[in-house]
This record gives structure tokens, C-alpha cells and sequence, in this order.
């Protein structure tokens, strides 16, 4: 099966109440999205990718990654999609490895979304549809700063991607932006 946009939702909220996650999910797939339309990939699958990532993470934060396999599998997803969700957590908790672009993607923006999340409730707008790179690159070298999130990753991703860093967190606010009422950082503009 390779879900709808509604069938991943389904599946993301099966597994998952926390209204966190939830929103971490939207947020992943809203940059998915983006990203795909840049590269003229399909937007739809990166999206239900992004929106079931991680699927596995509240019931089973130790075989994060793992268990989605499982999970996935007896939902009857496609493995092109069940590869992808597995890759993003390559070196942290799994050994697949990203190897199609939107696997990368997936690996660099993760962890990204949530420094940008951090960045955007820091401001006096609360917004992300006035954040720009320099905030973000700022906040980015305070390690003490959204200190889970794993700056090493994100730079690995994008040089898994032969691409800027500074052109990734760009794009991951723009993604972002288009999601910015969903996810809740729409703000007080």
C-alpha cells in the first residue's frame, strides 16, 4: 500500500496521542513536501513519509525505528516507504542507511524542524513566518540551545545531499511556513 495522505495521518494518530508528536509529524511533512516540489520528486509519498516517520516513537522509544518496521508492515505500507521512515534514524537507533534522496532529506530535516521549532516559540512573535537564517544559524552554534537536538546529524545530511547548509535550514523554515497554522507557530503577527 503506498497511504494517502489520510491513511498516513490514521496511522501516525493510531500509534500516537501526543499532541507533540503529532505536530512534529505535520511539521516533517510539511518540509517533506516542500523539498519534493523543489526537486521535482512526488509529493505526495515524501509527505506520508514525513507525516509517519515516527510512528513507532511513544510506544516504543527504545526500538524507535525498529518496531516501525513491524507496524508498517502489518498495516501493509510498501517498503520503498518503510525503508525511508527506518533510514532517518541511520547511526542513532538503526543501521538502514538513507540512500534515495528523499531518505536524506527525511535525515537532515528530522532534527532540524525541532531547532526551528525551538528558534520560532523564542521570539516575541512566536512565529516562524518571520524567522529568518541568521536566528536559526545563531541558535544553531549555542549548543546549550534545543540541546537534544543533533547538530551532527543535520550536518551529516547535508552533506549526504551535496547540499548548503545554510540552503537546508532556508528551506526547512519555508516548509515550515507553509504548515505554520498547523503546527502552531503562525504566531501573534
Amino acid at each position: 500500500m503506498k497511504p494517502t495522505r489520510d491513511e498516513a495521518y490514521q496511522l501516525l494518530c493510531k500509534y500516537n496521542d501526543s499532541p507533540a508528536l503529532i505536530t512534529h509529524g505535520l511539521a516533517v511533512e510539511g518540509v517533506m513536501r516542500h523539498f519534493a516540489r523543489l526537486l521535482g520528486e512526488d509529493e505526495e509519498k515524501w509527505g506520508a513519509v514525513g507525516l509517519m516517520h515516527d510512528i513507532d516513537y511513544q510506544r516504543f522509544p527504545d526500538q524507535h525505528c525498529i518496531k516501525a518496521r513491524e507496524i508498517l508492515q502489518e498495516a501493509g505500507v510498501d517498503e520503498e516507504y518503510i525503508h525511508a521512515i527506518q533510514s532517518h534514524g541511520y547511526g542513532l537507533c538503526c543501521d538502514v542507511k538513507p540512500e534515495h534522496v528523499m531518505e536524506k532529506v527525511l535525515y537532515t530535516i528530522d532534527e532540524l524542524t525541532g531547532l526551528i521549532n525551538a528558534s520560532a516559540i523564542m521570539r516575541p512573535s512566536k512565529s516562524v513566518l518571520d524567522l529568518e537564517l541568521k536566528s536559526v544559524k545563531k541558535k544553531y552554534k549555542d549548543r546549550k540551545f534545543a540541546a537534544g537536538v543533533n547538530r551532527e546529524v543535520i550536518e551529516q545530511g547535508a552533506a549526504m545531499l551535496n547540499m548548503d547548509l545554510d540552503y537546508v535550514i532556508t528551506e526547512t523554515i519555508m516548509g515550515m511556513r507553509e504548515v505554520a497554522e498547523a503546527i502552531g507557530l503562525k504566531g501573534e503577527l
